[in-house]
Order: structure tokens, then sequence, then C-alpha cells
């Protein structure tokens, strides 16, 4: 793909993005009955895909053996990312709270699939977050992202399909629907669902824009609210007869920017508004803005591998289109030579910082912390720039 595509961060600084709303987090620990703690938790899962909303551009594919560090010591939270796989591409990430409070981690695997005019990534692999203080762990996989015109048009994005988090201690389950826009775009962004125990009782109903918030009600109030609403569309849909003409790709607009708040509601997350300056800087927020920083101090610490030192990356950064081409071109066909030299002297990639094996909690095919990355030892390290 032609450089132009991209916005200069890796897929890895990407995936770090997750960490936006760490708050939600620290929340949960802070918090004694376990279904408030669901709703923090499903708040977080849906806070980490907010940050995609109209990010039209392609993060750059990592290179096996990149890496990615982020210390925020106001947000609480370090993480580590390692690019384990090439094909296929896997990514995988460790972040631990700094008052020892929660483990967050995973891999994921992104499938893509064309369609013509729209790309639809189904963000394969298991995210597990751990909240030490209750011993409890909860696991869910990411939605399908959508992005539609990637031929001739505006670009735009949708987030689809059922969302399952499972606290492994209480058996409890928050099932979310993140919504297809659906004919007229009335759906457009919706995300609604249940928080559910091991006997399939419904504890409570959650609602929402994944682009916006996410509100917590009592699941019989939410249910006489669906079914007025349902009536509602019902006797609208009489009195017009629209003719479902064919289906168009453009992005429909939804029928309100805001949600509704049904009365007797409790907000768990609002998205934090965008910097003015969003727009020319690839609707980046503000925590991507900083995910390329770096100083004198940290170039001294960090590893030969962070993808802060990627050249192809910075000179995008710096707005030098064509040696950001170049660079690109030349670090592809670097990996490709290293690869073949592998194959020639049969000699097997080795991970540094994570090691395959099944998820301790749900058993599924998992990259785990191999552990030692922040004793800053970083001798032996590939040279992949």
């Amino acid at each position: 793909m032609p450089v132009i595509f991209n916005e200069p961060l890796s897929f890895l600084q990407r995936l770090t993005e997750y960490m936006e709303h760490t708050y939600l987090i620290q929340k949960a620990s802070s918090l004694s009955d376990p279904t408030e703690r669901m709703q923090c938790v499903a708040a977080f899962a849906v806070s980490a895909v907010a940050s995609q909303w109209e990010r039209t551009g392609k993060p750059f594919n990592p290179l096996l053996g990149e890496t990615y560090e982020l210390v925020r010591d106001d947000l609480g939270f370090r993480l580590i990312s390692e690019q384990v796989s090439h094909h296929p591409p896997i990514s995988a990430f460790h972040a631990e709270g700094l008052n020892n409070d929660f483990v967050f981690h995973g891999s994921i695997y992104p499938k893509l699939k064309f369609w013509g005019k729209s790309v639809e990534a189904e963000p394969k692999g298991t995210i597990t977050l751990e909240l030490l203080e209750h011993n409890e762990a909860y696991t869910w996989t990411n939605p399908t992202c959508c992005v539609h015109n990637i031929i001739v048009g505006k670009l735009w994005i949708e987030q689809y399909g059922n969302v399952e988090i499972t606290n492994h201690k209480t058996g409890d389950k928050c099932v979310l629907n993140f919504k297809p826009c659906g004919l007229f775009g009335k759906e457009l962004h919706k995300v609604e669902g249940y928080i559910q125990d091991k006997s399939k009782k419904k504890l409570c109903a959650l609602y929402g824009k994944w682009t916006e918030c996410l509100y917590s009600v009592d699941p019989a109030t939410f249910d006489a609210f669906k079914k007025n609403d349902k009536k509602n569309t019902e006797e609208k849909k009489h009195s017009k007869q629209v003719s479902a003409s064919e289906e168009s790709d453009e992005m429909p607009m939804p029928d309100s920017e805001s949600v509704f708040v049904i009365p007797g509601s409790v907000l768990l997350w609002r998205i934090a508004p965008r910097p003015p300056n969003s727009a020319q800087m690839y609707n980046f927020t503000s925590f991507a803005m900083v995910l390329n920083e770096i100083d004198k101090d940290m170039e001294s610490v960090i590893p030969k591998t962070d993808c802060r030192l990627r050249p192809d990356i910075r000179a995008m950064e710096n707005g030098e289109i064509d040696l950001a081409s170049e660079e690109k071109k030349r670090l592809e066909e670097k990996q490709r030579a290293a690869r073949k030299n592998r194959s020639r002297s049969e000699e097997d990639w080795r991970t540094r910082w994570f090691h395959q094996g099944p998820n301790p909690h749900n058993g599924a095919q998992d990259w785990l912390y191999s552990g030692s990355y922040w004793d800053r030892n970083y001798s032996n390290l590939p040279d992949i720039y």
C-alpha cells in the first residue's frame, strides 16, 4: 500500500490507545460490587475502540521484532508490546498498573477481508484484564471494524458484532451488541447489551454509542423503553412507506448525534473531546498525538527495536512523504532478506519478550509476557531498521 494511505504510527502504537481510558480500570478496582465492576470493565472495552472514530489512515505494519513501550506515570500504567509474528501478523501487548492494581494483556491478529468497496478487519485474539485486588480476570475479543469507500468517496468507519466479556471468578457475563448501521443509519455507532449472572438473569442493561458514551440502567426500564421505541418506529414506517433503494455505501447520517438518555440511567463513560487541530492531524486524539514523542533521555534507554526510532514513520510525521515511502520500501526489503537468510540457515525467529501459550483463563491460544523487559538489558536485539 502506498504510504499516503498511512498515519504516522505503527500498529503497536495504535494498540496502546486501548489505555487512553485507564481510569475506568482503576475505578473498577475501587468498587466492591461485582456488577458495578463489570459495568466499568464494559465501559473500558467500549472506550478502547472509540479512538478509531474517523481514523481512516492505516497504521504502519510492524516489522517482526519491532517493539513499543509507553510509561504514563500520570495515568498509572506502563506497557510493552512486540510484533511476535509476521505471517500471520500478530501483535502482543502487556500493561500493568503502577500501583500493582491490574494487569491488562492480549494478542491481536487482524484478519482482513476485502469486499470491493470496503475492507473489514476482524481482530482475532483474546484480551484479558486482571483486577489483582479482587483476584478477578475478565476476557473478551474486540468487535469487527469496517472501512467503507476505500476506492472512491469519503472514507467512513463502523464497528459491529457481539463482544462477550466474561468474569471468570463470578461467571457473570456482559454481552454487548455493536450494531451495524442498517439501511437508514438509525443504528449507526450504537452499542447495547446486558450484564447477566451465571444463571442468565439480567442484572443491568447498557447502551450508548462507541463514539460517544455508555450508560447503565435497570433492565426492566430498558426493555420497556425498547418496546416503546420499536412501536414508534413501526408507526413512522407505516406513515412514510419508504422505498428501500439499493443499499448505498455513503455514510448514513445518524438520527441525532447524541444518545437519548433513558430516565434513571447512570453515565459510565464519556469520550474526551479531540483537540481542535485533530482533523489536520489524521483525526488523532490528544493521547495518540504524543505516542511518537521521544527525548534524548528516553532515546538512551529504549531498545533499538522501538518504533519511535523507525525511520519511515518518523519521516512521515515530519511531512517528508517521499523519504517515508523510500524508507518503508527499504525496511520491507530488509525484512524479506532477513527472512531468506534465516530459512537458508534453518534458524528460527525467536521472540524476545513474549512466548506462545494458552490463556490461563479461557485456554485460548495466546501470547504471554515473558518478563524482564523493564530490566533494561537489551543486548542481542535484532537490527530491524
